[in-house]
């Protein structure tokens, strides 16, 4: 096609852009593979976009002739609208004189799962895939996998986890295999060349002996996979893993790449640090491999935070020799550095963070200010004595910012888990400011949601007990500690009598600690919760004897009959089950009937739950609790591309984790939890041999990357883990970097000394020290730091938590005074109905009318609570025989699946 352009400087002037000498040299490079290592907000997307005008406005291409890829559909398209306002601004393309008859072509813009998507549609055949095969939405992948589980004969005597944990299991090390191009037999294989390794090793320590019964696990776990990739094929459905997976062994077709590369005469790819390996297989098997096809490369090694679902770093570094010359040249490598986003003092503490990173890859720079930015931006700092302090302290900033004129819009506060949500929306609403909490592991924290989810747990699984004990400890049942302890000894009680032997017999304890537990012999306080529906109330019937309080009684009673109600409806549509158990439950007429802001804010919150949730259901008909429920646990732990929320367009503060801040800006940003094992987070990544999801790193396609075990030994092992330990340290370091760049002039970041929950006080991480530095340099302000706690001095929290006060805590008076006036209004007019209507039947008392004579009034400041006398420790039975742990109650050990971070990256098509 003709020329338009001739010149870089027409470019600026046609664009209205001012590059710089770096984003000029980018733009303006021949057509010939090249990776650009951008830093943070140096302008890649709109260098991306003004790389496609010069080549299309020189001639060396058509429009059409382009292939973009970006991993969401947000960047997709917000890099389309970019490219083609930016060729119309050029005048390459004229809206206004095109002839509708022949219109222009466009550059092609996709996701990299949709572009695989239609890599099979077009040569799916020459693999014998069928045409006609369907996607896998998520609540079809989840309700196949639990159907799959349900039908395998097994036994599969290694799988202990429950059934819902069994399907994210499942999930998860499907996922990794595809990722990884790993065939499920080779697993097995692999495992059971393992154990038969193992077993001339002397297994030391917990952590070995671990490894034998994590291999056997993962074998059947790699049979059930085996399982459900059949029922896929038997469906002829595909999900996302499938699709890289199977176009990325057609890119081995060399018939397909050359098509590919004469349709496509210049390819960009976007967040390229961010790939998995069989996405690399892919792009490389289309246009590298030698072929020195014009492919341009976007990243930052500095900002590869997903490391832990899949991606691997390593794509970015080796680059060159991937997608080298044709003449074997490796690939050039540009830079981009000077950040247009952020103030100067910011940007000097970013560089601070990542020079460990910087000396780690190849190719990266230092941050710079644009010019006259060198002295902009703030960091203001402290450490406060308590948690509550914190997000008094995080809260009052926010609140003084919006007063004096900054838009809630542009603030967002940034946590490295969702733990604090709830705090920090409720402090920040009771400061009147508008707020949000984005993202649906953020909304599985608040407790509105939480409250639902765990009706839902309870009625699913009968072994849910945290569950069940949230509900009857909540604002609802409010059951007080020692009638609770009395519950938990039931339970245990009717596991006993059903095994019909005596458990204080040491040797038959310690034969089922050896043998395990048969899972019909689990201890459930939901079946012993069903006994007071078989009892009187009054306790006078034949039980065993266990002094329950009377109200005690009654609650349990009422809750357990509508339980055994709402499970009547659990084989009806997702949707339904929800409304019911809301109807049921009371909760959303509770939070419609508050007048305060907080309950406003839940009742929307609690709203996009529910959007969540029917989309979900949207994409399968047949959707069932246990398959939502397996979806939202996977969400919890790591949203593997489930979470598809954006912060909405709203004026509201965001409230977010790190890892969803990626490719996002906010003037201010808040950084709560930098305190030491929090941010940069102790806990380490899942490791394989301990969790049979993992996929061991001999088999992984960065296996180069990663630590792995050189002797089966405890000196082996105890590397191992601190390997481990580093790299993730170097993740965090990597999260650290991408949360510190997201702000244009604000930095707020603080800590605590003592947690909610902990008896050792916790101290300034590593992060907020770096912080503290630079502000006494001169570079932001201190606004508090105190004073570490003395050695004998206890947490304030755990003492006030501790001092004698009425349990349940009272409702509130003026509350409890609404309800009680609108009760007596409501029987009045029923009343008045019945005296005027003789056919109409007296109106029977609800269970929530204090008039009832069965149901017993809150206490009062004047009454005892209703479970008194005060509780006695030795009623602590199981489940609840475990000391408290002086570690966060919210901080699980490193190897369970809760350590994992959140996927935060927004609107995958799917999981890569």
């Amino acid at each position: 096609m003709p020329a338009r352009i001739t010149d870089p400087e027409q470019l600026k002037e046609l664009l209205g852009i001012p590059f710089t000498p770096e984003q000029t040299a980018c733009i303006t490079a021949p057509p010939a593979p090249q990776v650009i290592v951008a830093g943070a907000g140096s302008g890649k997307t709109t260098v991306m976009a003004a790389r496609v005008v010069w080549l299309v406005g020189t001639g060396q291409v058509a429009p059409e002739q382009v292939l973009g890829l970006t991993f969401t559909n947000k960047a997709a398209g917000e890099l389309a609208e970019r490219v083609r306002k930016a060729l119309v601004k050029a005048g390459v393309t004229d809206p206004d004189v095109i002839d509708p008859d022949n219109p222009p072509g466009e550059p092609v813009i996709s996701t990299y799962h949709a572009f695989a998507g239609r890599l099979l549609t077009d040569h799916g055949l020459r693999i014998g895939l069928e045409p006609t095969s369907r996607l896998l939405a998520d609540a079809t992948r989840y309700q196949l996998a639990a159907r799959v589980l349900r039908e395998a004969p097994g036994p599969y005597p290694a799988l202990t986890r429950s059934f819902a944990d069994l399907v994210s299991d499942l999930l998860a090390l499907d996922a990794e295999l595809a990722e990884h191009l790993v065939p499920p037999e080779d697993l097995r294989a692999w495992d059971a060349r393992l154990a038969h390794t193992l077993e001339g090793a002397k297994l030391t320590n917990a952590d070995l002996r671990k490894v034998p019964e994590t291999a056997a696990a993962r074998r059947e776990l790699a049979e059930l996979v085996l399982r459900y990739r059949a029922a896929k094929r038997d469906r002829d459905l595909l999900d996302f893993g499938d699709q890289i997976a199977l176009a990325a062994r057609l890119a081995q077709v060399p018939e397909v790449g050359r098509i590919l590369r004469d349709e496509f005469r210049v390819v960009l790819l976007d967040e390229y640090q961010d790939t998995s390996v069989a996405q690399r297989i892919l792009l490389a098997g289309l246009f590298g491999d030698g072929s020195g096809h014009p492919v341009t490369a976007v990243g930052d090694p500095c900002q590869a935070i997903y490391g832990w679902r899949g991606a691997s770093v390593a794509n970015l570094d080796d680059f060159p020799e991937h997608f080298a010359h044709a003449d074997g040249r490796p690939a050039t490598r540009q830079a981009l550095s000077e950040n247009r986003r952020s103030g100067g003092r910011l940007l000097d503490l970013a560089n601070d963070l990542a020079q460990p990173l910087r000396a780690m890859h190849a190719g990266v720079e230092a941050l710079r200010p644009a010019p006259g930015a060198e002295r902009d931006g703030m960091v203001r700092c402290a450490l406060l004595r308590t948690h509550a302090e914190e997000i008094d302290w995080i809260a009052d900033s926010v609140a003084h910012l919006v007063d004096t004129g900054k838009a809630p819009g542009e603030i967002a506060v940034l946590c490295r888990t969702a733990t604090d949500f709830a705090e920090i929306q409720g402090a920040l609403v009771a400061r009147d400011v508008p707020v949000e909490v984005v993202g649906l592991s953020g909304l599985l924290h608040l407790p509105e949601v939480a409250d639902l989810v765990a009706v839902c747990e309870v009625l699913q699984d009968p072994g849910a007990n945290a569950a069940l004990v949230r509900l009857l400890t909540g604002p609802r049942w409010r059951i007080g500690p020692r009638d609770l302890a009395l519950l938990g000894r039931r339970a245990r009680l009717l596991v006993s009598h059903a095994r019909g032997d005596d458990t204080d017999d040491p040797d038959r304890r310690l034969a089922e600690a050896v043998e395990g537990v048969d899972p019909s012999e689990v201890i459930s306080l939901a079946d012993a919760l069903d006994t007071f529906l078989e009892t009187p109330l009054d306790g006078t019937g034949d039980d065993d004897g266990l002094p329950f309080s009377p109200d005690a009684r009654v609650r349990f009673a009422r809750l357990a009959a509508e339980l055994r109600d709402l499970r009547r409806s659990l084989a009806d549509p997702l949707m339904d089950v929800l409304h019911r158990v809301l109807a049921v439950t009371g909760l959303e007429v509770e939070l419609s009937a508050s007048p305060h802001a907080l309950a406003a804010r839940r009742r929307e919150t609690l709203s996009n739950f529910l959007d969540i949730a029917a989309s979900f259901a949207a994409g399968d008909n047949e959707a069932s609790l246990l398959a939502f429920l397996g979806f939202l646990r996977t969400a919890a732990q790591y949203e593997k591309g489930l979470d598809n929320a954006l912060p909405g367009g709203e004026n509201t503060v965001k409230v977010l984790t790190a890892h969803k801040s990626k490719g996002l800006e906010w003037d201010v940003v808040a950084v709560p939890g930098l305190v030491t094992g929090t941010f940069p987070s102790g806990q380490g990544r899942e490791k394989w041999t301990a969790q049979a999801k993992v996929l061991p790193h001999e088999l992984r396609g960065d296996a180069d990357t990663l630590p792995d075990i050189a002797t089966w030994d405890a000196r082996g092992m105890k590397a191992f883990h601190e390997a481990m330990k580093d790299h993730q340290h170097t993740e965090e370091l990597r999260l650290g970097y991408v949360t510190f760049t997201r702000p244009r002039s604000l930095l707020l970041g603080s800590g605590h000394w003592w947690g909610p929950t902990q008896k050792k006080p916790r101290g300034p991480s590593a992060f907020l020290h770096a912080l503290h530095d630079h502000c006494a340099a001169g570079h932001g302000e201190i606004e508090a730091w105190a004073d570490e706690p003395a050695e004998d001095e206890e947490n304030p929290a755990l003492h006030t938590a501790t001092a004698d006060q009425v349990w349940p805590l009272p409702l509130d008076d003026a509350a409890l005074a609404r309800r009680r006036a609108a009760a007596e209004t409501v029987l009045a007019h029923l009343d008045h109905l019945t005296a005027h209507d003789d056919g109409l039947p007296a109106a029977p008392p609800t269970p929530e009318s204090y008039d009832d004579p069965d149901w017993p009034a809150p206490p009062t400041d004047d009454e005892p609570p209703f479970d008194e006398p005060p509780y006695d420790d030795s009623f602590y039975g199981s489940p609840y025989d475990e000391p408290p742990s002086d570690e966060p109650y919210d901080e699980p050990p490193s190897d369970e699946p809760y350590d994992e971070p959140p996927y935060e990256e927004p609107s995958y098509d799917g999981p890569p």
